[in-house]
């Protein structure tokens, strides 16, 4: 399991390197939901996403020998630009099995970094591939999100914002596989007790959802969801321990309410962030759960959209 010091030990460890990102707040979206509310935008971190606190906590605990081996991930994107950043930084050559259709700003950036990338088809299993690559090269393979290391990592993003707001009674965090979920919920456990922890994941893809109504773990075939970095087939040995301990509940929200949020923000808040990183905010936004009068902390947890599919979807959802 994952404590309150991991995530306060993995904060220190990756200071040096990660941005504290901003809080922002808006008067607008408070007016609509009755609550305060407090977004951690995550969209302003290094590679674009959360997802770089984890992959640096874990690349940065390597032994001098798994460094010289070099490490191996299998990611929709964002873990996958994360671990290429953190391995060029640390100077660690890295390996990238990702979708053969990803979106090609993840792609591009993923390659830019220094990774090298094997992309896998639709009717590939990418963990099979991995397992296999990681054998054949003798790689470490760091995973998206089920490894104390990455937890303790994506904790850290909640600890920064209980401590810029003070406690909070609900904190909503998007969830793919439950790293970033589980990491916040154990830091909002320990910084705000009373806080509820409530993750918001899309419908298509109800995994996590249905394992903590149905208190055991369900998985379902890669969803098809316009929230990529959710597109988890369920929650890992790791997370869904944590997960059924600290959250309080778990929503999902449909492809077509993503889409209506994120433009939200992006017209009214002027911030750009991806459909997954939308989803905690879509939740609060299409009145999921009552917040009137409450302190809300919302996770937006990337930005790394594909401006040209974006702009497809702006002009086809055109009212």
């Amino acid at each position: 399991m994952v404590s309150f010091d991991d995530i306060s030990r993995a904060h220190e460890r990756i200071k040096p390197q990660a941005k504290r990102t901003p809080v922002l707040t808006s008067a607008t979206v408070d007016a609509l939901s009755g609550a305060r509310v407090f977004f951690k935008c995550e969209n302003f971190q290094r590679m674009g996403a959360f997802k770089f606190r984890g992959a640096y906590n874990a690349l940065s605990q390597l032994g001098p020998e798994e460094r010289r081996r070099g490490v191996i991930a299998f990611s929709s994107g964002n873990h996958a630009q994360a671990v290429a950043l953190a391995g060029s930084l640390l100077k660690i050559k890295t390996l990238i099995v990702m979708p053969a259709d990803a979106p090609k700003v993840k792609l591009d950036a993923t390659r830019g970094y220094g990774a090298e990338v094997v992309p896998y088809r639709k009717d590939e299993n990418r963990e099979e591939t991995t397992a296999r690559l990681a054998r054949e090269r003798n790689l470490v393979l760091i995973p998206p999100f089920d490894h104390p290391h990455i937890v303790a990592g994506q904790g850290t993003a909640a600890k920064e914002l209980l401590e810029d707001t003070g406690p909070l009674d609900a904190l909503l965090v998007p969830c793919g596989g439950g790293g970033l979920l589980s990491g916040c919920a154990v830091a909002a456990r320990a910084l705000a007790p009373d806080c509820r922890v409530i993750g918001v994941e899309p419908s298509a893809g109800d995994d996590a959802t249905r394992s903590f109504k149905e208190k055991r773990l369900v998985k379902i075939q890669t969803p098809d969801t316009i929230a990529d970095g959710a597109r988890t087939t369920s929650l890992g040995a790791v997370t869904f321990p944590l997960v059924m301990k600290h959250v309080s509940d778990m929503l999902t929200v449909s492809d077509e309410e993503l889409l209506r949020a994120m433009f939200y923000l992006w017209e009214r808040m002027k911030i750009v962030v991806e459909p997954t990183g939308a989803l905690a905010f879509s939740a609060l936004f299409h009145k999921k759960l009552n917040t009137k009068d409450l302190r809300v902390g919302v996770i937006l947890s990337g930005g790394n959209v594909d401006l040209r599919w974006a702009a497809a979807q702006l002009h086809q959802h055109q009212d």
